[in-house]
């Protein structure tokens, strides 16, 4: 568990299933993801939030829930796709639109990335926004990560190739 000044980013539980299908059902969840689909199809969360044990025990990846300190609120997810021959990680995040302007996800965000260094030995976190999405460059940008590129149409997203952000922060930037 990681505990920020509103939240406290911690591992999904299956009680978490109905709250995660609500947030992530929304279309524009899926309008800024590559992987959350539109409509969310029943089971989905439970099924996702299932997968969660096995692939931090394998090392690929941590997978955590935005829960706001005040009042237990699921607001999102936010994890890490580890790369620990590479000394690097790549950062993701969805927050639901209820709570989208209030800096939760620059603040998770943050601390996700200092887990990164400082308890991983991680020595870069990388991420990529679609372009249609420029909120999420911000956010990057805010939790201290630097623009790197442009990758031209490298993300197919049903019939259309997508444009993609890079945006990275080595354990060196801090």
């Amino acid at each position: 568990m990681i505990e920020c000044e509103r939240l406290r980013l911690r591992p999904f539980t299956l009680a978490d299933a109905p709250e995660v299908a609500r947030l992530a059902g929304d279309r524009l969840i899926a309008e800024t993801t590559l992987t959350i689909p539109h409509p969310y199809p029943p089971g989905a969360a439970e099924a996702w939030i299932g997968r969660h044990r096995e692939e931090a025990e394998r090392g690929n990846a941590l997978n955590l829930a935005l829960e706001r300190r005040d009042d237990g609120a699921v607001l999102g997810a936010i994890g890490l796709r580890l790369e620990p021959e590479h000394g690097r990680a790549e950062i993701g995040y969805w927050i639901g639109v209820p709570y989208w302007g209030n800096g939760y996800a620059t603040e998770a965000t943050r601390a996700l990335i200092a887990y990164a260094f400082e308890e991983l030995g991680l020595n870069r976190v990388y991420a990529y926004h679609f372009i249609g999405n420029p909120a999420s460059g911000r956010v990057l940008e805010k939790a201290g990560m630097r623009f790197e590129g442009t990758r031209r149409q490298h993300t197919r997203k049903g019939n259309a190739f997508l444009d993609s952000h890079v945006y990275a922060i080595l354990r060196s930037d801090r």
